[in-house]
Order: C-alpha cells, then structure tokens, then sequence
C-alpha cells in the first residue's frame, strides 16, 4: 500500500505507436512486419516516444541488422495483466498479419499474484493466437523485480522470487509451444532506469532492443 501511494507515475510514450523503419540502402526485400503486444514497457512508459521505447528501438535496429524496412506497431497497456492482454488487447490487432511478433508480459501478474496456473493458461493462449497467422513469435523474459530498487524490502525479494517462477514457466512455455526466449540483460542502474527506478530509460530500451535482436538473429541461422 505504501509503494502504490508513494511511487511516481509516469505515462505511456506519446502518440504514434506504429511506423516505419528504412535502413539506408534498403533491399527490395518485402518489409518486415513487428508487433509488440504486452504492458507498460511496450506502451513506452519511462520516456517520451515511441522512437525511444523499446517498439522503436526494437524496430530500428532491426532495420540496421537485417536490411530490411521494418513495419512496426506497438500495442500496449499499463497495467496489463496476460489475461487482459489477450481480452483487450488482442482483439486490437485481430486479422492483421506479422512477420515477428514479441510478448513482454510478468510484471503485473507478478505483483498482482496471478496464480502461476493461470499464467501459464493465459500466456499459452496468447502464443497459439499470436503464431496463428504465421507469425513468428518471441517472448521477452519476466523482468526480475528482484533488482527494482525502486521496491522496499522485503517486498523487493518477494517479488523477485514469483518473478523467477513465473519466468521459468515462460521459458518452459516458450520450449514447448516452438516461440523464441529472449532473456533480459539490461544493468539496473540509475543510468538505465527512467525517473521512478522501475521503468527503463531510453538507454535501457536500446540495450533490451539489442539483446533481442541478437538472440533473434541466433535463432534465425
């Protein structure tokens, strides 16, 4: 109860949340169509745009290692639980195709306690209608609240611990359901965190966005 009374909201990045990517000396190769689909990181909470949230970084830099343009739209929610990113959000996004599509979920299920058999049936579900279309899909490990210094103890390393289990069922989920795993390196650092030390800053979105196109690019070959 103190947390949610003393922490300091920020709000999501600014409008648009979808464009388009050209690196110089594009091919003619088809773009690449990206989605992002999860909660308040993917609604770029902790900077001003979209071009320094984790959807634009994501998509520019897949632009420079691919050669591709990158057709980009982020779809996201603060807040969002995975329940009600596959209510609300999904349908947002229905018939429309991709290419890759990358979930960044378990931060609300961690601290509103979802149970971990309802992650793992919501994040199931979400995965078989995001992959229907083709789509490849990637998920973004559970971020380890456990380094959120922004988070009392004990409440830090409570967090921390729900945040691994739910994260090593994503990573099981992931294996099973044939999506890619994408681990989290970012340096939880002043440096790297936005004002409320909980979201990350534009340098964090640019390392999260580079980790996750070279484990892409190391699945691809």
């Amino acid at each position: 109860m103190w947390v949610k009374r003393t922490a300091l909201r920020l709000p999501d990045a600014a409008q648009p949340w979808q464009g388009c990517e050209q690196p110089k000396g594009a091919s003619n190769v088809e773009p690449l169509r990206l989605l992002l689909v999860g909660e308040s990181t993917v609604a770029g909470v902790g900077v001003a745009s979209q071009a320094e949230a984790l959807a634009g970084q994501l998509a520019r830099q897949l632009a420079q290692a691919t050669g591709r343009t990158i057709e980009w739209r982020a779809c996201g929610r603060n807040g969002a639980r995975a329940a009600e990113c596959r209510s609300e959000l999904l349908p947002a996004v229905a018939g429309q195709s991709w290419d890759l599509v990358v979930l960044v979920l378990g931060v609300n299920d961690t601290t509103h306690l979802t149970p971990r058999w309802r992650w793992r049936t919501e994040v199931c579900a979400l995965i078989t209608a995001l992959g229907a279309s083709g789509a490849q899909v990637l998920v973004s490990a559970v971020p380890p609240l456990g380094q959120f210094r922004a988070l009392p103890q004990p409440l830090r390393a409570w967090f921390g611990l729900r945040a691994g289990l739910l994260d090593a069922d994503l990573r099981r989920l992931a294996a099973h359901s044939g999506a890619g795993y994408c681990t989290l390196d970012i340096p939880f650092q002043a440096h790297y965190l936005a004002r409320d030390g909980y979201h990350p800053s534009a340098e964090g979105y640019r390392l999260w966005a580079g980790g996750i196109v070279r484990q892409w690019l190391a699945l691809e070959s």
